[in-house]
């Protein structure tokens, strides 16, 4: 539910010992949602065994790797360099946002800093990323979900008419269907409906892309895809025991906006 009114310029921070490799493509193109990642660093310590694996897609992605050497056993040394760097990129000046990919909560702290600075905070880490970190984030976005950017390659058959003894293979992508990671619970339906209510109209109707908005302020890590939905749209369609929705023609031929209200309005 990303609303550009301007192409955001986005600082993209990693800590790799947080995040595995095989991630990093559907992680870039999500990020490609919120604005344009002008600078790209990944933090490691690159002399150690783990870290094998990584080259291509640094490669692949243009990600520049910052060495940070272990300096005591049992500590994630990225985090301090990763800190210090933002701190930089933010005095500098040409940025409108960070984007830090880790599951960890010591970056609690430098995502409420950015965020007083008037920088959009976008984190991206693993179903297990305590609270503290994701609260300090204006969007929260689990790994989990970004499977589905790797596509995977199937193939079909075709069999030429102009010679049938012939085929040709042509190489088609799909995306893999996600589990959810979370059921519409009821503390998500109370979420919902305050969300609607608070925005509603004097006859109960709400503008859905207000309410998407409205929702991932309250709570930033909320995520249709979390519910196995590709969108909000679908996911309120499938609450039709209490919601009702509106698709209303506009300006723009072929476009509709959509309206939600609770039943009981």
């Amino acid at each position: 539910m990303p609303q550009n009114t301007k192409e955001l310029k986005l600082a993209v921070l990693i800590d790799a010992d947080n995040v595995p490799y095989s991630n990093v493509k559907g992680m870039m193109e999500e990020i490609t949602k919120f604005g344009t990642p002008t600078t790209k660093r990944i933090y490691a310590d690159w002399t150690k065994p783990n870290a094998n694996g990584w080259k291509g897609v640094l490669l692949e992605h243009a990600i520049t790797p910052i060495q940070q050497y272990s300096y005591t056993t049992g500590k994630n040394s990225s985090d301090s360099a990763l800190i210090i760097d933002a701190m930089d990129l933010l005095y500098s000046g040409k940025l409108d946002g960070f984007c830090i990919v880790s599951s960890d909560s010591d970056f609690t702290r430098l995502a409420i800093r950015l965020r007083e600075s008037g920088m959009k905070v976008i984190g991206i880490g693993e179903q297990k990323t305590p609270k503290p970190f994701i609260s300090a984030c204006d969007r929260f976005i689990f790994i989990e979900v970004l499977d589905g950017a790797i596509k995977k390659k199937t193939t079909k058959t075709v069999v030429d008419s102009k010679k049938p003894v012939e085929k040709t293979t042509i190489k088609a992508t799909e995306k893999p269907t996600q589990k959810p990671l979370n059921k519409i619970d009821e503390p998500t339906m109370d979420l919902i409906e305050d969300s609607i209510d608070d925005i509603a109209d004097d006859s109960g109707w709400a503008f859905l892309g207000d309410v998407g908005n409205l929702i991932v302020k309250k709570k930033p890590e909320f995520d249709p895809r979390n519910y196995g939905f590709t969108k909000l749209t679908p996911m309120l369609k499938s609450l039709t025991d209490i919601l009702e929705i509106d698709e209303r023609d506009s300006d723009k031929k072929g476009i509709k906006h959509v309206y939600v209200r609770l039943r009981y309005s």
